[in-house]
């Protein structure tokens, strides 16, 4: 008897539900290098960090801004006979003066090529911000005139330049200047298509605007073609082009407006759920995963799509990894006219997830920004979240040009009112059918 007293006391004693759990941080002894954190969790009951009581929000969930300094900071988080320790460590700011990088240039012109398919071609010897001029494929020669902070300085045409890693390319032989031989145009029904006829590879930049203007250089004879693209298409927006060698045949093709008359009927729709696998993403008050969330979502939104005619393309519709290239491959295979990447946000230490909240969406390239405008005043109209603003950012699947390539950050899963929303599936379906409803009134014209 006595034993199974025991036995009994000590399954109750490893079965107890704890008072509060902690999602972030991950560890009760980190470093972070910020002015401030956030403790990130879930309580059934009252709790106090450093005696400071705790706002908790209706659904359990929390999130508690705590200011740092140098050293060690210790945090005592304390919920009825429950008591944790976190330690964590601001490292000491460190004076170091050091000259920033400096131009080298050359006597004369040295020759590269390009040894990684889709180099970033910049405009700025920097690998982040709103720089890129065009991918380059392999095998494209380039000449330079001098190097900086790991990037060689492109020489485009006459004191106009670009930036390419020098990890990108390869030392080679000089090459003599391209000649642009001519082209030709075919119009097919869904696009515009002009197929240069060059004697060699040679870099390129396609600048969005009215004119959609296309321009080769190292070539002999500078070569600009204009396409008013607006004015063949009866003043609709730019809806997807993409410019890439066959040979030394440039094909460049630009997508007519799709002409929606029954709802999204004909419209080819690749929904990609963020992370997935591996990747978790952020993690919510309550342990939620991003990756989970955002497989929700798109699902839920994939049915509303097929509902209304669209084709959908999902690039992944289960909880595997999947690449970025390879996501974005994967719309550009099945021809997609939208690219909807969907996530839930978070931020990084130093901010305060209580004053951050709402949906944002994130576009690359201009030809995409109509439609984020829509969506995103769609969205929060209709799920009565935050309006956290349309921005410009270099993200890997808004990049993709050949498709209006939007990231859409549903809401904040670090923040407690958000976070409620976004882990209940009824509203998953209001978020999913905002963006459908967005979407329709986009290509019905309503932008």
């Amino acid at each position: 008897m006595r034993k199974l007293f025991i036995l009994l006391s000590l399954f109750l004693l490893g079965s107890r539900c704890f008072a509060f759990d902690i999602v972030y941080p991950k560890k009760n002894d980190v470093t972070i290098n910020a002015k401030s954190t956030f403790f990130i969790g879930s309580s059934d009951k009252p709790l106090k960090i450093n005696g400071q009581n705790v706002p908790i929000h209706p659904s359990g969930g929390f999130a508690y801004v705590v200011n740092l300094v140098e050293g060690k900071n210790v945090f005592t988080l304390q919920s009825e006979n429950e008591r944790k320790i976190f330690v964590i460590t601001k490292p000491a700011v460190k004076s170091v003066c050091t000259l920033p990088p400096q131009f080298i240039q050359y006597d004369e012109n040295k020759y590269v090529y390009v040894t990684t398919e889709g180099a970033p071609l910049r405009s700025t010897p920097l690998d982040a911000g709103i720089n890129r001029m065009a991918h380059l494929q392999k095998d494209i020669r380039l000449a330079i005139d001098g190097e900086k902070s790991g990037f060689y300085r492109v020489v485009l045409e006459n004191n106009k330049y670009g930036w390419i890693a020098k990890t990108n390319v390869k030392l080679c032989e000089q090459c003599d200047l391209a000649e642009v031989l001519g082209y030709d145009y075919e119009d097919s029904k869904d696009y515009f298509t002009f197929i240069f006829h060059l004697t060699r590879q040679v870099p390129y930049e396609i600048i969005e605007g009215e004119p959609l203007v296309i321009k080769f250089y190292n070539v002999k004879d500078a070569y600009t073609m204009d396409f008013p693209f607006k004015e063949a298409s009866n003043g609709a927006h730019l809806q997807g082009y993409g410019g890439k060698y066959d040979g030394n045949d440039f094909i460049f093709k630009v997508r007519k407006p799709q002409a929606v008359t029954r709802g999204l009927h004909g419209l080819t729709v690749a929904i990609d759920a963020g992370h997935g696998g591996t990747e978790i993403g952020a993690v919510g008050c309550f342990g939620d995963k991003e990756k989970d969330i955002a497989l929700s979502i798109s699902k839920y939104l994939q049915t509303e799509l097929k509902k209304r005619g669209a084709r959908v393309v999902m690039t992944r519709d289960d909880d595997i990894y999947v690449g970025l290239k390879d996501r974005v491959e994967k719309a550009n295979e099945n021809d997609a006219d939208v690219l909807l990447s969907i996530h839930g946000n978070a931020l990084p230490d130093g901010a305060d997830p209580n004053k951050n909240s709402g949906t944002s969406i994130y576009y690359y390239y201009n030809q995409a920004k109509p439609l984020a405008d829509v969506l995103i005043n769609e969205m929060t109209a209709q799920l009565g979240l935050n309006n956290d603003k349309v921005r410009q950012a270099s993200m890997a699947l808004a990049r993709n040009t050949n498709a209006l390539s939007l990231l859409i950050e549903t809401a904040y899963l670090i923040n407690p009112d958000d976070n409620a929303k976004l882990v209940n599936p009824e509203f998953q379906k209001r978020i999913a059918k905002a963006i459908a409803d967005g979407l329709e009134k986009y290509f019905k014209g309503g932008n």
